[in-house]
């Protein structure tokens, strides 16, 4: 060893030459980034793809930047502000305008962008297969909003301890609206509620006048003077100061209001069908445009086009001949066959509309949108006794199924027998020409 001594190695003097190698490369790389820093126009190069951006970049999402909010003070720094349902909103309309201008990532899109809304009760089911209908009812409107690109809220709570049963939804939409500046609509949405058609959408430019959507008929409620003119468990409202106003009006004939007796009385002495003493939401909502139409029935429009929300009884007795009539349409098309992706569901769906759809309203030939199982209480198993509750149970899954087959279908499985949930069974690759 001694003769080498103070002598470099061939294997050192090629691992010094590389150490300066590399460093001048580095350097070189370190004065093109500075000058690409400095001249260049866009301010998001990276010199290694695998290290973060810096901490402050908003997170991009869908082209909207979810982390950023501006330091400056906003409606929500202001401690009157409330989402309560007993403290009113006021100026909402403004306060939405200014969130939307200082965060601008939001404002594309944000004339029909939707949020929906549902829930159910906190505490267990005590219909043994409540909790499975409910996780079903719940999976069901996800996989509708995923398709369609909504968000959804889903709450298991009372907001308010006296807005309990069929109120609880006034003080859910009061704070998703605050909640969600940057949604036009609140879309509420009963949890025995189904979307029965996964590809159809809302006619929003139809409404564009227009600040509430429920289904129901003006020669009912003005002529007829029932309870049932129109379905208070699903609607669509905008996400304004109108709303914001009607809210107040509305939720003082519910358990919050002074008056909360009495107009359970006033709602009966009107409208004779109601079968029940206590005042209610529906009748509350019909009250307003029966006694206010000058003032509510410019802004509501009464849905009857198509089944915003169709009653049970109804809908699930004609789930076979729907089928063979879309089956028809795939068979007449190749186009409606093709397999695809589901992020470009909507594309087939607006497809079928414009195809085979466009003057259909009701009936055999085209799906209810929503299929409600008004009356049948799936958690509490407390039905209206007019209806058997294995009829209810039964029913509500073969409509889940029916709306399942067109999610699953994307995947390539559908329900071959609507009343079991599974197994399911694969598809051919040319179903419906290629049976299985």
């Amino acid at each position: 060893m001694g003769k080498h001594g103070g002598v470099k190695t061939r294997t050192a003097v090629c691992f010094s030459d590389s150490v300066i190698f590399l460093a001048g490369a580095f350097m070189s790389l370190i004065l093109v980034w500075s000058y690409f820093s400095i001249f260049s126009s866009s301010s998001n190069f990276t010199l290694l793809t695998g290290l973060r951006r810096n901490i402050n970049e908003p997170t991009q999402c869908s082209g909207l930047s979810m982390q950023f909010d501006p330091p400056e003070p906003g409606f929500y720094d202001d401690p009157d502000l409330s989402y309560t349902i007993e403290k009113p909103i006021t100026n909402w309309d403004e306060k939405r305008k200014q969130w939307l201008e200082s965060h601008p990532s939001f404002k594309p899109g944000s004339d029909n962008r939707i949020v929906m809304v549902t829930g159910s009760q906190s505490s267990p089911c005590k219909n043994p297969i409540g909790d499975h209908l409910l996780l079903r009812c719940f999976k069901n409107k996800v996989d509708y909003c995923r398709i369609h690109g909504h968000d959804i809220f889903y709450s298991d709570s009372l907001l308010h301890p006296k807005m309990n049963s069929y109120w609880a939804k006034l003080p859910v939409v009061k704070s998703a609206m605050i909640a969600h500046p940057e949604a036009e609509w609140i879309w509420w949405v009963d949890s025995d509620a189904i979307f029965t058609d996964m590809e159809f959408t809302p006619p929003l430019e139809r409404y564009r006048n227009h600040n509430l959507v429920v289904h129901g008929w003006p020669g009912v409620i003005y002529n007829d003077r029932s309870w049932t003119a129109l379905n208070a468990g699903v609607f669509l409202i905008r996400n304004c100061q109108w709303s914001m106003d009607l809210i107040d009006t509305w939720k003082n004939m519910g358990p919050v209001g002074p008056d909360y007796a009495k107009w359970g009385e006033i709602q009966r002495s009107i409208f004779k069908d109601k079968l029940f003493p206590e005042s209610d939401d529906q009748t509350a909502l019909i009250y307003l445009l029966y006694k206010h139409k000058e003032l509510y029935y410019p802004k509501i429009y009464l849905e009857a086009e198509y089944y915003f929300q169709g009653y049970w009884i109804g809908v699930v007795g004609g789930f076979a001949n729907v089928t063979d009539r879309y089956l028809e349409m795939e068979r007449e098309d190749a186009t409606l066959r093709r397999r695809h992706a589901e992020k470009v569901s909507e594309r087939y769906g607006a497809f079928r509309e414009e195809r085979f759809l466009k003057r259909e309203f009701g009936g055999s030939r085209r799906r209810a949108f929503v299929t409600h199982f008004t009356g049948c209480q799936p958690c509490s198993g407390d039905h209206n006794p007019i209806y058997d509750g294995d009829t209810c149970w039964n029913e509500m899954i073969r409509a889940l199924n029916f709306a399942d087959n067109q999610v699953m279908r994307v995947y390539g499985y559908v329900h071959s027998d609507l009343s079991k949930t599974s197994p399911l069974v694969p598809l051919p690759f040319d179903y419906p020409d290629e049976p299985w």
